[in-house]
This record gives C-alpha cells, structure tokens and sequence, in this order.
C-alpha cells in the first residue's frame, strides 16, 4: 500500500543569475507572476495535493522568502483599518498553518541532489515531494496532485515529464522509456543533461518529484556529476531495479521561470487565465502586435 505524501521540499537556495540586477537583493523565487510570487505558486500546487508539511532549503539572502510565509501585524492591521479586507484575504487565507513550515540551510551551492540531502532530517523516513518554484505550471489540476494520485496506484519513485526538443536534452534530466500505461511511463534509465547524440529520448524530467526516503542514502555519498554538481537524476539512477520508477506526462502548460522569455510568457499565460485581467491583457496583446 502507498504511503500518504505528508511533506515537500522546496530548494530555494539558487543565486538566480539569469535575473541580475533583479536578484541582486531579491531571491528568485519571489518574483512575481501577475501578482504571486514563483514560490507561493508552488506551495499552493503543494497543498492542492495534500502536502501538510513544507520544507525550504535555503541559503543566504533569502530571508524575504520566511518572511512571505510568515504574518505581517503591521500590513494587517492597516488594511483591517482601511477597510480593505479582500487584500487582507490575498495576504492570509493561502498562508501555511503554524508549525507547517520548515527552513533549512544549503551552506554551499552544490546541485539539486545536495539541496534535497540538506532536508534529511526534516523528511525522515516517509515519502516526499521536491517541487522547484522555477518550473511553473498551469493546469486545471495542480500538475503535483495528479502525480500524487498516479504514484498511489504505482508506488515508488515518480518523476513528471514532458518532451523536449532533441535540440535541448543538455538542459535537462533524460530518461529511458519502457512501458505506458495512460499518462504513466515506465522509466528504465536516466542520464543528466546528455548530448542530443546521445539522448536516450527527448523524454525530459522536469521540476516535479516523489521521492522514496532511500534516495537520501543514494546522495550520501556526495559524489559529483554534470556541472560538477551532486545531481538528484544520478542517485535516481542507481535506484532504477530497487524501488518500481515511473514518470508522469502530466495534463497542463509548463513554463520554464528561470528562463527570462520563458517568465514573460507565464506572465502573460496567467494573466490571460484570469478573468479579471484576461480581456485588457488580450487587447493590448492585439494593439501590441498590429503597431
């Protein structure tokens, strides 16, 4: 029987290069589409899951991330004052109840598979979710509870995935395909960032993950891979055979928020999936594209 996923990991430790100056003195997960920042969109996709727990795997200068997910008494109280209390409902009602939130430190910026390690402790021995905030989806079900309602029936470990361009495989984690069952795919190998010669697929991992509590003995060892960096796709790979491994081609958009086109396209996407924005957004669209 599978084990209910309680809790997720969110790295949120990066430098957020590709952003400078923006990032400068904001971490990157607070930039916001729309009117949400990047992490809060991830949390939410958390809980729509059925996530109780929420673990961040920080670093420094990203203190503005706890303060997000923490009460500001001073902006209540003004906007109770101002009688404003729908804005005191964007403030509050997606916040995490107290005791649902855990920070730790990634003193050292060593790859995904090490920021997964440094939440050890805090995951213990139950089955996990990692979501990555840069990696936004738009989807009519949260892109992780349908992973979670999949990896019920399959157990074990589950990667989402969507392809790529043959072109882009050295960007992503690849894996090998075996068997599909609807939108679950068996997975029989893996390799990080491969050259498109050797791709095994166009099949590509992405910023979604449940985790066997194994795998942290799989990053124990610390050992390298591409970048030089201590990769989460290498410790899955050495646990193809031990635990059952499927991917999910998830139903939704994903756009690729560490990327700056990427992030303007999810800007745009979000806003014109909001009805109270759709209509202007898709006007100035049309008066953008005729000048």
């Amino acid at each position: 029987m599978s084990t209910k996923i309680r809790k997720a990991v969110f790295p949120v430790g990066g430098l957020g290069t590709r952003f400078l100056p923006a990032t400068k003195s904001m971490p990157k997960e607070m930039l916001p589409v729309v009117d949400k920042p990047l992490i809060q969109y991830a949390v939410e996709e958390a809980k729509q899951a059925g996530i109780e727990e929420f673990i961040f795997v920080t670093g420094r200068g990203k203190t503005a991330i706890e303060d997000h997910f923490d009460h500001s008494y001073e902006l209540h109280d003004t906007l109770m004052a101002r009688g404003k209390a729908e804005a005191v409902e964007a403030i509050r009602d997606w916040m995490p109840a107290a005791g649902q939130v855990a920070y730790t430190r990634q003193q050292e910026p060593q790859g995904l598979g090490h920021a997964v390690w440094c939440a050890r402790n805090l995951v213990g021995d139950e089955p996990f979710a990692v979501l990555l905030a840069d990696d936004l989806i738009l989807a009519e079900q949260s892109c992780l509870a349908q992973m979670v309602a999949a990896q019920a029936a399959a157990g074990g470990n589950m990667v989402a995935l969507m392809d790529v361009p043959a072109r882009h495989t050295s960007r992503y984690g690849i894996v090998s395909p075996g068997a599909v069952r609807d939108r679950r795919v068996e997975i029989l190998g893996m390799v990080e960032k491969p050259d498109p010669a050797e791709a095994p697929s166009n099949a590509a991992v992405i910023g979604r993950y449940i985790l066997q509590p194994e795998i942290f003995r799989y990053l124990e060892d610390q050992d390298p891979g591409a970048g030089n960096e201590i990769q989460l796709t290498d410790a899955l790979a050495r646990m193809i055979g031990t635990v059952p491994f499927h991917g999910y081609r998830f139903q939704g958009r994903r756009f690729d928020c560490g990327d700056k086109v990427g992030f303007l396209h999810a800007t745009i996407a979000f806003a014109l999936a909001r009805d109270d924005l759709a209509s202007d957004v898709r006007a100035f669209l049309a008066e953008f594209a005729e000048a």
